[in-house]
């Protein structure tokens, strides 16, 4: 079985991590991949696709991280093959999942794991199960809340503001390297 973390890791953070890990002991993975979307096609990303592959290798540790040319998850399962593959999101991604490009092929090409934190509306997931083909394909796990994004990382380095407790030190020892995100928005 093989788990699949993806996103655009603009930067990594502990709630990645988090989620991974907590996927990890629920699943039991044989592998994992986490994959850097290098154009994702439902945002923009500032970030070059090779700066944010060094930073969630630095996240990461250990694991097989790999630049995903691919913006859409559909695309990606349809080009690889991946043994068994549990793609791994949270709740909020998994309330827009109906929006994402062909929600019921990727069920046809691997498993949905969706991380749940206390609070959520179990109510709003059920309403997106309930309109799945292979809702069965579907499973949920518990993670601890980890309340954080990315963008506010970015808006927190612009403002010369300590992210240490929001980053692997890894991490924030290489945005502190590369100088990123001390520009306007966020992105230089």
């Amino acid at each position: 079985m093989t788990g699949l973390l993806g996103g655009a890791f603009d930067p990594p953070h502990l709630g990645h991590v988090a989620l991974l890990r907590d996927a990890r002991a629920h699943f039991g993975f044989d592998r994992v991949a986490v994959l850097v979307v290098a154009d994702p096609g439902h945002k923009h990303v500032g970030t070059p696709p090779e700066t944010r592959l060094d930073l969630a290798r630095a996240a990461f540790p250990g694991e097989d991280v790999e630049l995903d040319p691919h913006a859409r998850t559909v695309e990606t399962l349809r080009a690889r093959w991946f043994d068994d593959p549990v793609f791994l999101i949270g709740a909020d991604q998994f309330a827009d999942f109906l929006s994402w490009t062909e929600p019921d092929e990727v069920l046809e090409l691997a498993r949905l794991g969706v991380a749940t934190r206390p609070g959520f509306s179990r109510g709003r997931l059920e309403d997106v199960l309930a309109q799945l083909a292979h809702p069965e394909r579907v499973e949920f796990f518990d993670i601890e809340p980890f309340e954080i994004a990315s963008s506010a990382i970015r808006d927190r380095v612009a403002r010369g503001e300590p992210i240490f407790e929001l980053v692997p030190e890894p991490v924030a020892a290489e945005i502190e390297r590369l100088g990123l995100y001390r520009g306007s928005g966020g992105h230089r």
